[in-house]
């Protein structure tokens, strides 16, 4: 999956679909472009602004599919969505996300759908 196929999915055609799974490069394409914009938009916001006004309303646009894309990609791993509030535990917990989102999905269908290339 190329980072424009990526991103498009995320935001438009699965924007707040919980369910199935997410391959590493949809994921992490989403990562990236959300960095690169919200970089873009915080230079803008502190030459027009002097406050993060636009960087703001854009993190709560990508609020929902930001969850979602980052639930599906837990499913790839065969974990529970819920497993995402690890990152609530000081230190430990985002290191643990970050493996496992960083990590190959299970190569079998599972109980969250078939694999995704």
């Amino acid at each position: 999956m190329n980072f424009t196929e990526a991103v498009t999915t995320v935001i438009t055609k699965k924007y707040a679909d919980f369910n199935g799974r997410a391959a590493r490069s949809e994921f992490w394409w989403f990562v990236l472009f959300n960095f690169i914009v919200s970089a873009v938009l915080g230079l803008i916001d502190n030459m027009v602004f002097g406050m993060p006004a636009l960087q703001i309303l854009f993190a709560l646009a990508l609020l929902i599919p930001g969850l979602a894309v980052s639930v599906r990609r837990l499913h790839d791993k065969g974990k529970s969505g819920w497993w995402i509030f690890i990152a609530l535990v000081p230190i430990v917990g985002p290191i643990l996300l970050i493996y496992w989102y960083a990590t190959a999905g299970e190569p079998q269908d599972n109980a969250y759908g078939a694999p995704v290339a």
